[in-house]
């Protein structure tokens, strides 16, 4: 059994919370409701999709304190080291008085039978701290991980519009007016040492830096190792599954950083969706504009791109438009770093080329050469906050002859794994940019893909959907106009 040295220190509203016993798959929802009695975060789905257990985690980033929006069903305890967490029950003031959030609730009748309006309030009030005075596109994006049976949302809206207008100086809040002294006592408690904590048969690691981990990872290989929780947190909600040992890296600063080279951005592992937005959409703007349809804001919030590359999954939304850009993933273990083309990473379903001992922590995207023809789509059941059918990438180089030079195109959801739609790409290269060189690549993808049927899509829809994808690309990136290939049940 793994020894105990230290323990999970945060922040819960207005108290200090230490915690020496845990097991590693404890979730924030759980603790709150059964331990703390706090139960205005409410469970509805348990697997971050509806937003009812809503609540507000406040982290250092550098020297900044950055309150973020979270789903607490999914969100593991073990996670929250010198971290700051906020529930409905702290807005109000001590006489009872509403917090502007809450009373504009009240004012525009936002509420009905009141099960999803804690979630709410609680991501309404994260966009009070972080934005002045969001505009209606600011509100929809902050709720788009809330759902509602009720409303109808727009009595939502117009409270969020009337609270983001109307910001008194003097008005309480619980965070603004100790935000000096929760930051000092947050970087006090990030003391850089590696936390583990057994629980009966199970452990939690929490390594300080980016060697610790390596290290941890080198004894323990067949740990998980959670970021962002999004995905593994439904196989513990879920499918029930016991995780053992755990090592949670959402602290480790060594992978919070993006930085930016003459040859494109390096991002780190640990650096979350919301974190890595700005970065991606200034440099790749059809990256970044698939990013805002990626989960809702609680999974952006929560979920790292290097999550996403690490998980392999074959519906994943960043490796193709990865791949498609000629990314590489930076690998490391205590044997030191490698570095592979992130299209080699994916070998089959369910295998990734990492071998014992190893994680991401990097993933380095090369810049996009002036003039490049790029695009991403996301093919999903509903447009925001739902798990794709497929998602395509597509980039293709013209000369001066509007001739195609070069092309890489990417799918998700159309096979065990990410993967290049090579046949396809061969067919456009050196043809002209035209519908007809179009229209004749098209039946390349059946060379490339065989997808499956599943209660997404069917593998009829996804190659259609595909085929027709690319003439979209097309029509988007020429001007002309052509008509969809249509299909029809037999």
């Amino acid at each position: 059994m793994t020894k105990s040295a230290g323990s999970i220190r945060f922040i819960l509203n207005d108290r200090e919370i230490a915690l020496d016993s845990l097991k590693p798959t404890a979730t924030l929802l759980d603790f709150l409701r059964l331990e703390r009695r706090l139960t205005g975060t409410k469970e509805g789905c348990a697997e971050g999709d509806c937003g009812a257990c809503t609540v507000l985690v406040g982290r250092l980033s550098g020297d900044d304190l950055v309150y973020e929006s979270v789903n607490a069903c999914i969100r593991f305890t073990g996670s929250l080291n010198a971290t700051h967490v906020v529930t409905v029950e702290h807005l109000a003031a001590k006489d009872g008085a509403l917090h502007p959030v809450q009373q504009a609730m009240v004012d525009y009748h936002g509420s009905q039978c009141g099960f999803c309006t804690p979630g709410f309030v609680m991501s309404l009030y994260g966009l009070w701290l972080s934005k002045d005075n969001p505009g209606r596109a600011d509100i929809e994006k902050a709720l788009q991980g809330n759902l509602c049976r009720c409303t109808g949302y727009e009595p939502i809206i117009k409270a969020a519009e009337a609270v983001a207008t109307a910001r008194p100086d003097a008005v309480f809040d619980p965070i603004l007016k100790v935000r000096t002294e929760i930051t000092a006592t947050l970087k006090a408690m990030r003391s850089g040492e590696t936390i583990t904590i057994s629980d009966g048969d199970t452990s939690l690691i929490v390594p300080g830096h980016v060697a610790a981990l390596a290290n941890a990872l080198a004894e323990q290989p067949s740990a998980t190792i959670v970021a962002g929780s999004t995905d593994v947190g439904l196989w513990v909600t879920k499918q029930m599954r016991a995780l053992n040992p755990v090592i949670f890296i959402n602290g480790v600063e060594d992978l919070q950083s993006i930085r930016k080279t003459e040859d494109g951005l390096i991002i780190g592992a640990g650096v979350s969706y919301s974190a890595a937005f700005e970065a991606i959409s200034t440099h790749y703007p059809a990256f970044g504009r698939m990013l805002d349809r990626l989960g809702g804001e609680q999974v952006r919030n929560m979920g790292t791109i290097g999550g996403n590359v690490a998980n392999g999954s074959p519906i994943g939304d960043t490796p193709p438009p990865l791949i498609a850009l000629g990314a590489s993933v930076t690998l490391r273990s205590t044997s030191g770093q490698r570095t592979v083309p992130l299209q080699d990473y994916f070998i089959e379903y369910g295998r990734q080329d990492r071998k014992p001992g190893e994680f991401v922590e990097s993933i380095f995207i090369p810049n996009l050469p002036k003039g490049d023809l790029f695009a991403v789509y996301k093919i999903s059941k509903r447009r925001d906050e739902d798990i794709s059918a497929l998602c395509g990438a597509f980039r293709i180089t013209l000369d001066s002859k509007n001739r195609v030079m070069y092309a890489r195109i990417a799918f998700g959801g159309m096979a065990g794994t990410p993967k290049r739609a090579k046949t396809v790409e061969a067919a456009l290269i050196g043809n002209p940019w035209s519908e007809e060189t179009v229209t004749a690549a098209q039946p390349a993808f059946e060379t490339d893909f065989q997808p499956l049927t599943d209660w997404r899509a069917t593998a009829a829809y996804r190659m259609l959907t595909a085929k027709n994808l690319l003439l979209r690309f097309f029509l988007e990136t020429s001007g002309e106009r052509a008509e969809l290939v249509r299909f029809e049940v037999v």
